[in-house]
């Protein structure tokens, strides 16, 4: 008998010039078993993204540092799912302390379902807290991440602003759905 391994077609993008996102179908690797849409965004420019990733990558939260954003949006099981746009989100009252410049001392209003402030100086779902998602942050950022809440609890420790500079190209490694 003939085995075939089943494998997903998904939706893959690259930014265009234009900051637009041109999708392409693409067959997923057989051991992805997932596909993901994700957004996200700076003082810059916007970033939207679409590709395979495996099971263990597809965390639903979010993490805002001011300078950058990371919002997944979906993360699926089945063929072409990961059509839709990130959804617009607002400000939830919340806020956080952030860098801008040298001092980390600016207001960062908090959006959707980020309701933590972390000690990287911005604002996070409670997914990103969870101990794998913070120890996954953790080795991104090069500095031990926290969660708190209540409106600027995040000012206990300093954070250098050249850090989170450094956050912003790292859009596309931590991944939410």
């Amino acid at each position: 008998p003939v085995f075939s391994a089943y494998t997903l077609t998904c939706y893959e993008c690259s930014m265009g010039t234009s900051g637009s996102c041109n999708s392409t179908e693409i067959d997923c690797p057989s051991q992805t078993h997932r596909v993901v849409s994700y957004a996200g965004g700076s003082n810059q420019y916007d970033i939207s993204e679409q590709t395979c990733v495996l099971p263990e990558e597809c965390v639903t939260g979010s993490v805002n540092f001011g300078v950058a954003k990371t919002i997944f949006t979906e993360c699926c099981s089945s063929n072409l799912c990961n059509s839709q746009p990130a959804p617009a989100s607002s400000p939830n009252g919340k806020q956080c302390f952030t860098c801008d410049g040298q001092t980390c001392t600016a207001t960062l209003n908090c959006e959707g379902n980020e309701d933590y402030c972390i000690s990287a100086k911005g604002c996070a779902s409670k997914q990103m807290c969870s101990n794998s998602q913070s120890a996954q942050m953790t080795q991104v950022i090069g500095t031990e991440m926290s969660c708190c809440q209540g409106n600027y609890c995040n000012s206990a420790q300093s954070t250098s602003a050249g850090l989170l500079l450094l956050v912003a190209p790292l859009i596309y490694f931590v991944v939410f759905s």
